[in-house]
């Protein structure tokens, strides 16, 4: 009742904090039961809260079901339906009704809603094994159609490498267009990034159709036995039905051969020397070819899918401060620019997956599995 009430007392002046399951004197974690009805807790607040209001984004969708249950709730009513809903819009629609003053506060103190937050673009996961190949890639100053998926962030620095986005599937249609207006030269930098699913999806239709025209340039389907951007949904590529049964597991490598690609090659992203070499080999090829890396999804929590290797770290009496692990954009690694002559970096534990890319991209030893 206590949890409930102070909640109820906190939203009604503004908002606040509690701190649960920590002792007072002296400070020590002891645990707390207050949430074990959590339903209880939920409906003492809708009784007693004075306002009501459901923020969801797009569409709304527990607003109408908390409707149907008679309870009187607004939201939609003034919140827009489309867009994020950023906090300088949900500002502005709270203050257009009266709830918070004009000047974007909300509490008794006058404090600011607004933060000044730096800024976060999106990146690939720690061990994502999408990484090393577009390092490859941008090192070899490929000229790569991408499509949707995950790796569509390898547009994105360090990695940049990626000059077309278009929708599902068009990366192989826009490498067959592409080499048909460059020059032979130009032609043997082209390349077309597709992910398993969104190749069992709508990319076959495109390497049938490329391999019937003769086109000469390198698909890589980049297999990471799942469908990761959208919520690791499985597809016919990994194995398992929606529901997880075990089922058929397309063969992509052979499926490629049946579409009638002689040049096949299976590859593991994470060794960037093999990968080069095979980046190197088959955009030389005057024909269609495809490249395939075959290392799974951090994400997959499939018994057997994905092994988590040893973890690295960085001796910091090694490490020059040369930035050259910097390059694969890992989360993992971090600069520490107040340190040594002109800093180091830092490997953090609790975020590598073992994954091995930066290790190879250190010339000074300085990247060794950790002790």
């Amino acid at each position: 009742d206590k949890c409930a009430s102070y909640g109820a007392a906190l939203a009604n002046e503004g908002g606040g904090k509690l701190i649960l399951g920590v002792q007072n004197s002296p400070r020590k974690v002891v645990g707390t039961q207050a949430l074990k009805d959590i339903n209880y807790i939920k409906n003492y607040l809708r009784d007693q809260l004075h306002l009501r209001v459901i923020v969801e984004e797009l569409d709304p969708f527990f607003e109408e079901q908390v409707k149907a249950q008679g309870i009187a709730v607004s939201g939609k009513e003034f919140l827009p339906l489309c867009g994020e809903l950023t906090p300088e819009r949900i500002i502005k629609a709270f203050a257009g009704q009266g709830i918070i003053p004009e000047s974007g506060t909300g509490s008794t103190e006058g404090q600011s809603l607004t933060v000044v937050l730096p800024g976060r673009p999106p990146n690939m996961c720690p061990g994502c094994p999408h990484r090393g190949f577009f390092y490859v890639l941008n090192r070899l100053k490929a000229y790569v159609t991408g499509d949707i998926g995950c790796y569509t962030l390898g547009f994105l620095p360090p990695l940049s490498s990626m000059e077309t986005c278009v929708c599902m599937g068009a990366s192989i249609g826009n490498a067959s267009g592409v080499v048909k207006v460059v020059s032979e030269e130009e032609r043997k930098k082209v390349v077309a990034v597709i992910g398993d699913s969104t190749f069992c999806h709508t990319g076959i239709n495109g390497l049938m159709d490329m391999v019937y025209n003769s086109v000469p340039a390198t698909v890589a389907i980049l297999d990471n036995r799942i469908t990761a951007m959208t919520g690791r949904q499985d597809n016919p590529a990994s194995g398992h039905t929606l529901s997880n049964n075990a089922t058929y597991r397309v063969d992509i490598a052979e499926l490629c051969k049946a579409l009638g690609v002689k040049h096949v090659r299976v590859v593991n992203p994470f060794d960037l020397e093999e990968t080069e070499k095979a980046l190197r080999e088959e955009m030389e090829r005057p024909e269609t070819s495809v490249i395939i890396t075959d290392k799974p999804c951090i994400l997959v929590k499939r018994p057997g899918v994905f092994q988590r290797g040893p973890l690295y770290e960085i001796d910091p009496e090694k490490c020059t401060g040369c930035r050259a692990c910097l390059k694969i954009g890992c989360p993992a690694i971090q600069w520490l620019p107040d340190e040594g002559v002109r800093g180091l970096s830092h490997i953090d534990p609790t975020l590598c997956t073992g994954c091995d890319v930066c290790r190879q991209l250190c010339t000074f030893s300085a990247i060794g599995r950790a002790k």
